[in-house]
């Protein structure tokens, strides 16, 4: 394809390119979720989006602008999902298009459900102040310990815990109201 950006001869990336990257980035976690509803493993997951991203970079000069990419790119997604079955020998785990037809708009409603979750997380992560905030990302940053976060957060490890207690029981009320104010 000539749209390829070019690094032999130092040419950057082309506006097909760059606009492809763009949709598929904007769309990545909701996709991930709609191939993890597919499939049983996230490394297949993690396969299966590497060549759902390639085959739609290659069919993209056939995506109609304006139109849905998240539907158009889990259309991909759910071929390349079976096709991955398949290849793996799971036949016996593949679905009638039925089955898959209704785990396919399934996925795709959970995928939108958890897409609203997690702006209303962040609208109420914002709404926190930057001490509060901070002591849950620190809490919940991957390998975090509880011990070595109140410590340096100044707190025994009772009171860090029920700090955390009630900051999430804050963030989960924040997110209810935002949910209902946004329903769809």
């Amino acid at each position: 394809m000539t749209d390829h950006p070019d690094p032999a001869t130092g040419g950057g990336p082309t506006p097909a390119y760059e606009e492809f990257v763009r949709l598929f980035v904007a769309h990545e976690g909701r996709l991930r979720a709609f191939i993890r509803a597919l499939l049983p493993t996230w490394a297949d997951v993690d396969e299966v989006m590497q060549e759902t991203s390639l085959v739609a970079w290659r069919k993209f000069p056939r995506f109609e602008r304006g139109t849905n990419f998240l539907a158009w790119v889990a259309t991909i997604a759910r071929f390349e999902a079976l096709d991955h079955l398949r290849r793996r020998g799971r036949e016996q785990l593949v679905f009638s298009d039925v089955v898959a037809d209704l785990l396919t708009e399934e996925a795709a409603q959970e995928a939108d459900t958890i897409e609203r979750q997690r702006r209303a997380l962040d609208r109420c992560l914002a709404k926190l102040g930057d001490p509060q905030r901070e002591l849950l990302l620190l809490s919940y940053q991957p390998g975090a310990r509880l011990h070595e976060v109140a410590t340096r957060a100044g707190r025994t490890v009772q009171g860090h815990y029920k700090a955390v207690q009630r900051l999430r029981a804050r963030l989960l009320e924040c997110i209810e109201g935002e949910l209902k104010r946004d329903p769809a």
